[in-house]
């Protein structure tokens, strides 16, 4: 279940909570306004506390593009746990002219996971494509990153993202999961 960005903006209420399951950069980058960041990598570390902050709010979650928080609705759902996803994710607030909220300064630079799957793309291509001058069959680096990204914008998923999101830069600190448990007992 969805919800469009303009119906949630006018139904923001102390009921309301949005979670954003991006990763804590992208978060700093802006977010709807009062959003907490649960990386989605986190979410089943926190199950009891959504659990509980179920029965006292409507749980609405959000990412970038909507991919990402339809993946987090249904871990929800396979518990129990009602929660709707925002349709186009921030980029859909953000293209119905809705406001953002910036985050705090990430403690790291930290690039937006979009941006470092397009540099590890393009490395890999062109380290495909430069050790094949020597090696022939290294081009099939090349080849095999341009499946996979071929693939992923058939499929709307994205591998190379999931196994950046698993590096330390890429895990959200202590004190991000700390918050989201504070604003879900709330």
């Amino acid at each position: 279940m969805t919800i469009s960005p303009a119906d949630l903006h006018a139904r923001e209420t102390p009921k309301t909570l949005v979670l954003d399951v991006r990763t804590p950069g992208e978060f700093a980058a802006g977010h709807l306004p009062g959003a907490v960041n649960l990386p989605l990598d986190s979410v089943s570390a926190l199950l009891p506390e959504l659990q509980d902050a179920a029965g006292r709010h409507e749980l609405f979650v959000v990412c970038a593009t909507g991919r990402r928080s339809a993946d987090a609705c249904n871990r929800l759902a396979a518990v129990g746990i009602p929660a709707t996803g925002v349709e186009g994710g921030v980029s859909g607030w953000t293209a119905a002219g809705l406001p953002l909220e910036p985050g705090p300064a990430p403690s790291r630079a930290v690039w937006a996971m979009d941006r470092q799957v397009r540099f590890a793309a393009g490395s890999l291509v062109l380290t495909g494509l430069l050790l094949g001058r020597r090696a022939p069959r290294a081009r099939l680096l090349s080849a095999g990153v341009a499946t996979g990204l071929v693939y992923s914008g058939v499929s709307n998923t994205c591998g190379m993202a999931a196994l950046l999101a698993k590096l330390p830069f890429n895990r959200p600190a202590p004190t991000v999961l700390d918050t989201a448990r504070a604003a879900l007992r709330d």
